[in-house]
């Protein structure tokens, strides 16, 4: 069986994931790339990743980057999302980063703020698994930002499916 990339993007996009952005600051420059390939890898030791494409444009700064910061979206920041998403722009025009304990600069008011030592790169493919250890985070409340078949998506109902009550205890990542 053959398929184009374009098949391929699409049915990968049948996996919904949630939207971030992860940053960093390497040589006084600042970094920020929107990605859905964020996922975790390890509770111990404390272990997250994301795919970084090895034709983007910052790509030899951010290979660089000793420490980084991964913010979930939380679902009224499509916008930064689209921001960050474009190749070439200044995405960090008329934006002051917030930054960590650490000074790892991040995008202010997500769920979620990972703040991570790169731990490991590995190659894969046309992109490289950026692997960080975990140092500290950041939570916030609200609703998530989705992406599902090349759409923006929000959750539509704040009801649960039914989950085991002893889902907690199993060892699946979630």
């Amino acid at each position: 069986m053959s398929f184009s990339d374009r098949d391929f993007r699409n049915a990968l996009g049948l996996f919904g994931t949630g939207v971030a952005i992860v940053t960093a600051e390497v040589d006084g420059t600042l970094l920020g790339t929107t990605v859905s390939s964020f996922n975790s890898v390890s509770l111990a030791p404390p272990l997250v990743l994301f795919s970084l494409a090895r034709s983007a444009l910052a790509y030899g700064q951010w290979i660089k980057a000793e420490t980084f910061a991964v913010t979930v979206l939380r679902e009224e920041q499509n916008e930064l999302s689209n921001r960050f998403a474009r190749a070439g722009s200044d995405k960090w025009a008329g934006l002051t980063p917030a930054r960590s304990d650490t000074g790892t600069p991040y995008i202010a008011g997500g769920l979620v703020s990972f703040f991570c030592d790169t731990y490991a790169i590995h190659e894969g493919g046309d992109h490289d698994i950026v692997v960080g250890r975990v140092t500290s985070f950041r939570r916030d409340e609200g609703a998530p930002l989705l992406f599902f078949s090349g759409r923006y998506r929000r959750l539509q109902s704040d009801q649960p499916i039914e989950t085991p009550a002893d889902a907690d205890l199993w060892l699946h990542g979630w």
